[in-house]
Order: structure tokens, then C-alpha cells, then sequence
């Protein structure tokens, strides 16, 4: 089956400017997310394809962000695959390499001690505490927690979305937003990829 080209918009004046114009970092929210909204970690295709999307945008951040459930998570597994405890494939365990040594921070008002490699717990308040992040990561800071997500967007704080959308419908929750925004947010296109799995990168950046 031939590869499959990416639709890109990556020239829109809008998008350029939000890219390189800004002396912040951006905080780009990225997430696994099915056709019906749902963003189950579980419920994704977990192959070498989708690991290479991840692992490309995880090259290209400087930073990762995430709440402390979602921490917690990655906690219980990626370690293991990094220092070669658990069996994967080589695109697997290149990720776990590469997020080993990536800065994480995390957002958790019931926790403070993180002691996987390069973890940060980012206290005081929450608009404060990201924009000193933004500010102090010119390569930009990777979001991968949902709930967090909400918090954060609600607050205007998220400059680009990054969704990979898979070609499932899972039938329940937890789903993206699922506790709501106040208003519709307005999207600019920068690109759409369709990968050989069936799934689709779709990289949008706000519109303003």
C-alpha cells in the first residue's frame, strides 16, 4: 500500500505567525482520540506507526506536561521499557529512551515527590505556573493529559492542537472536553496526515 501524502495548510499566514512570531514557547495539547471523541488510552492503535508520530512530536517539544493520573500512568511502564525490563519493539523503546530524558512536569495538588528521571512538579498557580513554563521552553511544551487539557483551555492557554485520530468508535468515555469549554473554540488548519493504519494527524493551531 503506497504512503500516504499529509494535506497541508502549513503556509497559512496565521499559522506561520503563531510559530515563529511568539517569544514563548507553544503549549500544544497531543492526544490519542477516537472518531467518536473517546480518549481511552486503551482503545487506540498501539503500533509502530503511531509510536513514530509520538516520538516525532516528543523530538520536536522541549518539554512534556501532564496531571498527575496521566503521570502516574506513563510512570507504571515507560521506565521499564527504557532501562530494557519490559520487551518491545524498537520503535516502542525508542520512545521510552527519548521520554526518559525529556523534562516532565507535573500538575498535582496531592503529590509532590516525582522521582522518575527529569520529573518537575509545577506548583503555585496554575495560569502562572504554565506561562513561566512557556516562557522558560522556547522549543515549546507537549500537553498529554485531557482533564488537564480542560483546565488549560480554559484558561486560553493552549496555542496548538495535535490530535491523532484513530479509526475506532468506542462507545463510551472518558471523551475529549468531556466537562466542558465556555465557548467554541475557532480553529486554523496547518496540516491533515492520513497514516497506513487507518488513523489521521490532524495538527490545528487557534485562530485569532
Amino acid at each position: 500500500m503506497p504512503e500516504a501524502q499529509p494535506i497541508s495548510a502549513a503556509w497559512h499566514p496565521r499559522a506561520m505567525a503563531r510559530l515563529y512570531a511568539r517569544g514563548m514557547g507553544l503549549l500544544t495539547f497531543s492526544i490519542n482520540v477516537t472518531l467518536d471523541g473517546c480518549v481511552d488510552h486503551q482503545v487506540g492503535i498501539a503500533d509502530d506507526e503511531t509510536h513514530a508520530f509520538f516520538t516525532r512530536l516528543l523530538d520536536d517539544g522541549g518539554a512534556m506536561l501532564w496531571g498527575r493520573v496521566t503521570y502516574e500512568m506513563m510512570e507504571s511502564y515507560w521506565p521499564a521499557v527504557a532501562r530494557g525490563d519490559e520487551e518491545a519493539p524498537p520503535a516502542i523503546r525508542e520512545w521510552a529512551v527519548k521520554l526518559e530524558a525529556k523534562p516532565k512536569y507535573v500538575v498535582s495538588s496531592t503529590r509532590s515527590d516525582f522521582s522518575w528521571t527529569n520529573s518537575h512538579h509545577l506548583t503555585g498557580g496554575l495560569r502562572t505556573a504554565v506561562e513561566e513554563l512557556k516562557d522558560a521552553t522556547p522549543a515549546g511544551v507537549l500537553l498529554g493529559s485531557g482533564t488537564l487539557a480542560t483546565e488549560l483551555d480554559r484558561l486560553d492557554l493552549i496555542d496548538e492542537y495535535q490530535f491523532l485520530v484513530h479509526p475506532r468508535i468506542a462507545g463510551h468515555g472518558p471523551t475529549l472536553f468531556e466537562s466542558g469549554l465556555p465557548d467554541t473554540r475557532q480553529l486554523d488548519l496547518v496540516s491533515a496526515e492520513p497514516l497506513r493504519n487507518g488513523a489521521v494527524a490532524l495538527h490545528y493551531t487557534r485562530a485569532h
